[in-house]
């Protein structure tokens, strides 16, 4: 992910003409994000690596938001660039560190599958969250026909 808005960060810039400014802090971020591979599954907030990726992710958007001001592009061309060069790592890190939380081995009993556990939380008799709002929509759209003997 990092290699690929990396390349497309300089072909912006080689290509687009785009400010060397905004495609160097936008490398610069590239390059902290890859310290922070460095830990991966552990990323402590309050380390220096982490802090600089969240202020240089308010500047390369401040940087983009005064360009795009003053440059026209479609709205489809700006929605790409803020989508692959400055949503997509940050987004990556957060949901590959949420998604590992509920499939853990110590979180699943034996016998359950990670699906059920999930949505279940680990409670047979009762549904919560999201599987209660599919199984009320599938009883309401598609009620259940008894059978006729």
């Amino acid at each position: 992910m990092i290699w690929v808005s990396t390349g497309v960060l300089t072909g912006l810039y080689l290509f687009e003409g785009f400010p060397l400014l905004m495609v160097g802090v936008g490398l610069f971020t590239n390059l902290v994000y890859f310290g922070l591979l460095q830990t991966f599954p552990y990323i402590m907030l309050t380390s220096p690596n982490f802090i600089l990726s969240c202020v240089l992710v308010v500047v390369n958007h401040y940087m983009a938001f005064q360009y795009f001001a003053e440059e026209y592009y479609p709205f489809s061309e700006v929605l790409a660039y803020f989508t692959i060069c400055l949503w997509i790592i940050p987004f990556s890190f957060f949901v590959s560190l949420s998604a590992g939380e509920n499939v853990l081995p110590s979180t699943v009993q034996h016998g359950d599958d990670v699906v059920s556990n999930y949505f279940t939380k680990g409670k047979r008799g009762k549904r919560s969250g999201i599987l209660v709002v599919f199984s009320f929509l599938k009883e309401a759209v598609l009620p259940s026909r008894q059978k006729m003997y």
